[in-house]
C-alpha cells in the first residue's frame, strides 16, 4: 500500500484555510490549478510510497516509538509559497523545529523497518493547496496567501495514512487519504 506520515491539522484550522483559498480560487489563472480537497490537507512528515503489508507492523511500531519520544508542540497554517511554479502550499508557524525533528524520527522509523526512501533533504515543511500540470504563474496566490495567519493549535499526533491513487481518469479527480493509524504525541501516548 503507498502510505506517508503526516501531521493532520484540526477541522478548525482547516475550515480558516479554506476560507482564504476560496479567495484564491476567484484570482486570474487559478482555473487552471488542480485544488486540493480539504480531506487531503496534511503536511507530510516523511512519503514511503508502496510499502509491503508485511512490514507495516515494523513500521507501524517504530512511529508509534517516535509519536512516544515527541511532546506535543504548537503549530498554526501560515504564508504561502511555491514548488517551482507547480505547487502551492501554505507554510507553518510556531515550533516549526519540532515539526522537523518528528519529520526526521519518521523519515528514521522508515529506514529502521526496512522501507527504502528517497535521498535525505532539509524537511520543509507545507501543506499544499492546489497543484499545476505545467509551470504556472502563482505569483498571485502567493502574494494573496502572505497575509494568512491561522489560529495556533497543539500538534498532538502522528499519523500513518494511506494514499489511495485516482482510477478513473475522470478529470479533476482527487486522490483518497486514509488513516491507517494515528499515535498521541508524548510519554503518556
Amino acid at each position: 500500500m503507498r502510505l506517508f506520515a503526516a501531521v493532520l491539522p484540526p477541522e478548525d484550522a482547516v475550515r480558516e484555510l479554506a476560507a482564504a483559498v476560496d479567495g484564491l480560487r476567484r484570482l486570474p489563472g487559478a482555473d487552471a490549478l488542480r485544488w486540493t480537497g480539504r480531506p487531503g490537507w496534511h503536511f507530510t512528515l516523511a512519503f514511503y510510497g508502496e510499502v509491503a503489508d508485511d512490514v507495516v507492523p515494523e513500521l507501524s511500531e517504530r512511529l508509534a516509538r517516535a509519536a512516544r519520544r515527541t511532546e506535543p508542540f504548537p503549530l498554526a497554517l501560515r504564508g504561502g509559497g511555491h514548488f517551482g511554479g507547480r505547487a502551492l502550499w501554505t507554510g507553518a508557524a510556531g515550533d516549526v523545529a519540532a515539526l522537523r525533528l518528528l519529520a526526521g524520527r519518521a523519515a528514521a522509523a522508515a529506514r529502521k523497518a526496512g522501507v527504502p526512501t528517497e535521498e535525505h533533504r532539509r524537511y520543509r515543511p507545507h501543506l499544499t493547496v492546489a497543484r499545476s500540470r505545467g509551470t504556472a504563474d502563482l505569483g498571485p496566490c502567493v502574494t494573496a496567501l502572505d497575509a494568512f495567519a491561522g489560529r495556533e493549535w497543539t500538534v498532538g499526533g502522528l499519523s500513518l495514512v494511506r494514499s489511495n491513487l485516482p482510477v478513473s481518469g475522470a478529470p479533476g479527480e482527487q486522490p483518497r487519504y486514509e488513516t491507517v493509524a494515528r499515535w498521541p504525541l508524548g510519554k503518556g501516548g
